[in-house]
């Protein structure tokens, strides 16, 4: 079979593209060509790809996601393909993987009137529409039950085109992969004592994944905690509010930003506790890389993957309405009460060894290319 992947951007520190890349390699890997349409490329380009670079020219994320799809549409007429599968909305869709929020829903409960008469709203809503509207046949790879509760709610979509997926962690994240005295090792080379309090948060796109919110916190601990402790934050965003942020608190010299590392692994062995406070996650695919690590966590409940937090024992889940103080008060207990913690990182190995949050890939690669319908 020759499989279309269509995806805006690829770049090697988002979890949708990690989560792609696996998916699209596995497909790859059983003998399928696979030929990918990106607006832009960053990193490695895979030799097993066929990568094609979708010119588009419009000042605007939605013009030039409009230009993506019309210039795509026009090269599949003449390239012609078995199935087309979308990593962001779009029409014309076989499959789609839903690694984002119901953006009906996000309206509904973010924004105004006035927002919806704006172009962009209007592409948005017309391309989830084209995906999810009740007698489309695009088949739907979801993260989570509530993401299926809000299409169902606005679409009416068919409960048969939806498949619910086990998340997808790489094997080599997991804690027993890591050479013993790790731990003490990569501290040493990241320049933290084992003294020191090591807090990490991962992930793109600071606003939604919180960053204020464990600014915030850390600000809060004790002076003596305080000081003693180090924030790492990795992702590919604009950090300078959130340095000015620290800078007002007076917390900038415990907080360290960091564009993308490809060693995310090695910070989660050497970490205390990965924090995750988001506004906004459909799933959270770093919360069960965590768990994978041994690694205890501090999370919200809006994102889809918490539960397993919660499942887990290992951390804790602040629910919403959100409250800073709760946050506040969950880092404190984490980062002074040692036997607590440990007692979280046993049990986050304890669910790694259990739970299946390793076959997304594969399950996907399923779904693609036929081998599981309905």
């Amino acid at each position: 079979m020759i499989i279309a992947f269509c995806l805006y951007k690829y770049f090697p520190f988002g979890g949708l593209q990690r989560d792609f890349m696996r998916i699209a390699q596995t497909v790859a890997a059983r003998g399928h060509h696979v030929r990918v349409y990106t607006q832009s490329w960053q990193g490695e380009h895979p030799t097993e790809f066929e990568l094609i670079t979708v010119p588009v020219t419009s000042r605007t994320n939605h013009g030039r996601n409009a230009e993506y799809y019309r210039w795509v549409q026009a090269h599949l007429q003449q390239h012609t393909v078995d199935k087309v599968v979308g990593f962001n909305k779009m029409p014309g869709l076989d499959v789609y993987y839903a690694a984002d929020v119901c953006y009906a829903e996000k309206v509904a409960q973010e924004k105004g009137f006035f927002y919806r008469l704006t172009s962009r709203y209007r592409h948005y809503a017309e391309f989830e529409r084209e995906v999810f509207e009740h007698g489309k046949p695009t088949q739907l790879l979801m993260l989570t039950d509530k993401q299926i509760a809000d299409f169902q709610k606005h679409y009416h979509t068919e409960s048969e085109r939806f498949h619910i997926l086990p998340p997808g962690i790489y094997p080599d994240r997991k804690y027993n992969q890591q050479a013993p005295g790790s731990r003490s090792r990569y501290r040493e080379k990241n320049g933290i004592s084992e003294q020191q309090n090591l807090m990490l948060q991962v992930g793109s796109d600071f606003r939604r994944k919180g960053v204020d919110r464990t600014i915030n916190a850390l600000a809060s601990l004790p002076e003596k905690v305080r000081d003693n402790t180090v924030l790492m934050v990795v992702g590919q965003d604009k950090p300078g509010r959130y340095e000015a942020l620290a800078e007002k608190l007076g917390v900038h010299k415990n907080v360290h930003f960091f564009a993308g590392r490809n060693d995310v692994a090695e910070l989660m062995a050497a970490a205390d506790v990965l924090i995750h406070p988001a506004y906004q996650e459909a799933a959270g695919i770093v919360l069960l890389e965590a768990i994978a690590a041994g690694l205890p966590v501090i999370t919200t409940s809006v994102c889809g993957y918490g539960h397993h937090i919660a499942a887990a024992e290992c951390g804790v889940v602040i629910n919403e309405l959100f409250d800073q103080v709760k946050l506040n008060s969950a880092l404190y207990t984490a980062l002074t009460e040692r036997e607590r913690l440990n007692e979280w990182a046993a049990n986050a190995r304890h669910y790694a060894d259990t739970q299946d949050i390793y076959s997304l890939p594969e399950k996907a690669a399923d779904i693609i290319t036929g081998k599981v319908n309905g």
